[in-house]
């Protein structure tokens, strides 16, 4: 089994999901957003088969490789004023990994709404405004809640997601500060409470059924036991293996479909086929795919996947607006051809220029921070340290 997120390797086949889950969330938000309006063919389309089960799936990643390298961290640690070293050495790493391309493209939408808006796509400047002080102060999720189907939320609507996440970073390891090892049993309950509860917008909007499972799983991936779990017959199938994942991947779809929209259950169902997703994936053995070109390529979209995400909409907007002034003369299905390149040079310029630098001075910055509290007297006090 492989500890990728102990050992710094990264895990191929969690990057493998991290890439189909962004891939699934863009093409959901191609629909009123790269074609308005929309394809009736994409609207035929979700009632049967849809894909924003992608920011689940994020969360189920989230939970897992998150709490698989804080938990150990945090048992690891000798005493309180240990664990808040370890607490705040995360809390640094992740400001600098997430905020900065945040931030970067926050600020970049309103110049867009500003200087490329003719046609009104990028939305009015107060909303933009309003979406982007809720992004900045990781409340988008309840801004996006009060927003739904009232009034216009702004570009940056994906935030909502970021949000969330973020709050759970925020939390997290204070939990398990307070918690230790019944940590497991809160998420248990936590998931069980959402199970129960009808899922009003509001509550769709803090959902963390797929958080908690990723954490669930990250707890078990430490006993003994996960080990013999391992689906090591898998290997013997070649290629047909990928026929698991991909049933799971097309049960996600009809889950969240238009179908099964009123059934209560279905988000606590997505959650569950996305923690199974993500449990073949943390042994990292090419459960999900053979290594080849394909995976080659997932693995690198994986890799780009948070830039992606925070990129695919102001692209999207961006290719509308360019049409729009040329007076329409490209077909949806051109737009279509072109949104890809356009997102991915611009995710790959994101993530070599702004994600990684910061993401290795987070780093750098939380382990000298380290260092300095552990030379520092057990009371951690100013006196002693002058003395």
């Amino acid at each position: 089994m492989a500890d990728a997120a102990i050992h710094g390797r990264r895990n191929g086949d969690i990057e493998c999901l991290r890439a189909l889950a962004v891939i699934g969330v863009a093409f959901h938000h191609m629909q009123d957003n790269l074609f308005n309006p929309g394809l009736p063919a994409l609207y035929q389309l979700r009632h049967y088969l849809n894909f924003w089960y992608g920011v689940d799936l994020f969360f189920a990643i989230s939970g897992f490789v998150i709490a698989r390298s804080l938990l150990p961290q945090m048992a690891g640690a000798r005493d309180n004023r240990a664990k808040f070293t370890v607490i705040a050495a995360f809390w640094i790493r992740r400001c600098w990994r997430l905020l900065p391309s945040a931030w970067l493209w926050l600020g970049l939408i309103l110049l867009l709404v500003v200087g490329f808006n003719r046609s009104g796509t990028f939305g009015g400047w107060h909303a933009n405004l309003m979406s982007t002080l809720a992004g900045l102060f990781d409340v988008a999720n309840f801004r996006f809640a009060d927003a739904f189907f009232r009034y216009d939320y702004g570009t940056s609507f994906v935030y909502w997601s970021l949000s969330l996440e973020e709050q759970f970073y925020l939390l997290l390891p204070l939990l398990v500060l307070c918690l230790r090892k019944r940590i497991g049993l809160l998420m248990v309950a936590v998931f069980i409470v959402q199970l129960c509860l009808l899922r009003t917008i509001w509550l769709k909007s803090v959902r963390t059924d797929a958080l908690a499972l990723g954490v669930l799983l990250a707890i078990a991936a430490t006993k003994p036991r996960y080990a013999s779990l391992n689906p090591r017959m898998l290997l013997r199938l070649g290629w047909l293996r990928v026929a698991l994942p991909c049933a799971l991947l097309v049960l996600l779809g009809v889950l969240a479909s238009g179908a099964l929209d009123p059934w209560r259950f279905r988000i606590s169902a997505i959650a569950l086929v996305s923690a199974a997703l993500v449990w073949l994936a943390s042994y990292d053995e090419d459960y999900l795919l053979p290594n080849g070109v394909i995976k080659q390529l997932l693995v690198w979209i994986g890799a780009r996947s948070y830039a992606i995400y925070l990129i695919h909409v102001p692209a999207y907007f961006v290719l509308f607006e360019i049409n729009f002034r040329l007076g329409h003369v490209m077909s949806p299905w051109q737009l279509a051809l072109l949104a890809p390149p356009l997102i991915a040079v611009t995710a790959d310029l994101n993530y070599r220029y702004v994600e990684q630098p910061l993401r290795r001075r987070g780093r750098l910055i939380a382990e000298n921070f380290e260092r300095r509290r552990e030379n520092l007297p057990p009371d951690g006090s100013r006196q002693a340290t002058s003395s």
